[in-house]
């Protein structure tokens, strides 16, 4: 049985479309000031989602020409001691890592380091060869390798301890594709996984060493890092699971991240979300070049929102970049982080209850809506 990660591309495709059409006043050239009726019903919204029990804690911004114009926390971020959820809350970031992971791929392309459309073998020389045919770095950025997702629930909240990206990638190196490398889109964590013992491999830097030196600290990113089981941190929320019929537990057991760091093995807070949409924008990380090239849909056609290289694209079909980003949900959180470079707005949600993903999405987009209510200085 394989457990496929969850893809996020297929809720809200319809909605999503409203992006271009909100936010078609927005522009880069003028200074952008939410209202104060605006930022009420963004809390009220927020409000909602606690009082409907969506989420025990959430925590969301918009970010626009780079200044954090709304932030807001409602909800516990531990319900039995009443510890409230403040904007400065740790949470997971889930499948919002891949994103990271993506751009620091594409930074050592932009070094002459990563050939895109090599075989993996040329960076991992013990990876497998396969039958189906060979896998680049292309195809696991485009989630078209066609390596599979967890083998199993227990392989997915699993409490085992990695050492080492390379022990992770034993977990699945040696099984069989489901389809021939770059012929069909497949949402796996371990094609990313696969990228971040790549990127170990190309720099000579462990791969929590090369994503604060290269990712988080060049964006600013002061309080996210590489999650360590049963560790310790301050400021960061319990978790929280929320099951088909609404209710809401404490989760029991917390399952084990390092076999999946590079693909969802992040804590973080809001700032740092938005911070790292900003960096996007600026082009802090890559250039402009690169990152048009990441915003390029691939040719293999899939449902919903088109994936490019690591960001789901949410903009349309006549211009899906117009809006990007990333969906997560694993144990303890449900979280989104969208980006629209043109408009300069960055919106993040996190929370700390998972069974909420699509809840968590239909808040973004809600958000972006309230940018109607926006006022242009000058106008």
């Amino acid at each position: 049985m394989t457990v496929q990660t969850k893809d996020y591309s297929l809720l809200y495709f319809v909605l999503l479309l409203c992006f271009v059409v909100v936010t078609a006043k927005l522009t880069a050239q003028h200074t952008v000031i939410l209202t104060v009726d605006t930022k009420n019903k963004a809390d009220q919204l927020l409000e909602k989602n606690i009082a409907e029990q969506v989420f025990t804690g959430v925590i969301a911004g918009i970010s626009i020409n780079g200044n954090k114009e709304w932030v807001q926390a409602k909800g516990y971020s531990n319900a039995k001691a009443k510890d409230a959820m403040t904007i400065q809350t740790i949470t997971r970031t889930a499948s919002i890592a891949k994103s990271m992971t993506a751009v620091a791929v594409m930074q050592l392309f932009e070094q002459g380091l990563i050939d895109l459309d090599a075989p993996i073998q040329t960076y991992i020389p013990d990876f497998p060869k396969k039958t189906a045919g060979d896998i680049t770095t292309r195809q696991l950025l485009y989630q078209t390798s066609g390596i599979a997702g967890y083998a199993s629930a227990k392989e997915a909240q699993t409490t085992k301890n990695y050492e080492s990206l390379a022990a992770a990638v034993e977990v699945f190196k040696n099984r069989d594709l489901l389809h021939q490398p770059g012929s069909a889109f497949y949402y796996s964590t371990y094609n990313y996984v696969t990228l971040g013992l790549i990127i170990e491999k190309v720099s000579g830097l462990t791969y929590e060493a090369y994503m604060t030196k290269n990712i988080l600290e060049k964006a600013g990113m002061t309080n996210t890092g590489v999650e360590k089981y049963q560790s310790q941190y301050a400021n960061k929320s319990s978790l929280y699971h929320r099951n088909k019929k609404g209710k809401i537990k404490l989760v029991s057991k917390e399952n084990n991240l390092s076999n999946r760091i590079p693909g969802g093995g992040f804590y973080s807070c809001l700032e740092d979300m938005l911070r790292f949409g900003e960096a996007i924008i600026n082009h802090e990380l890559i250039s402009e070049k690169t990152f048009q090239m990441m915003v390029q849909k691939s040719t293999v056609e899939k449902e919903g929102n088109p994936y490019g290289l690591g960001w789901f694209m949410y903009g349309g079909k006549e211009n899906p970049s117009d809006c990007i980003g990333h969906s997560g949900e694993q144990t303890g959180v449900s979280a989104q982080l969208m980006i629209l470079p043109a408009k300069n707005m960055v919106v993040a949600v996190m929370s700390n209850t998972s069974g909420s993903w699509e809840k968590a999405i239909h808040l973004s987009v809600q958000l972006i809506q309230l940018a109607k209510e926006e006022k242009e200085m000058g106008e």
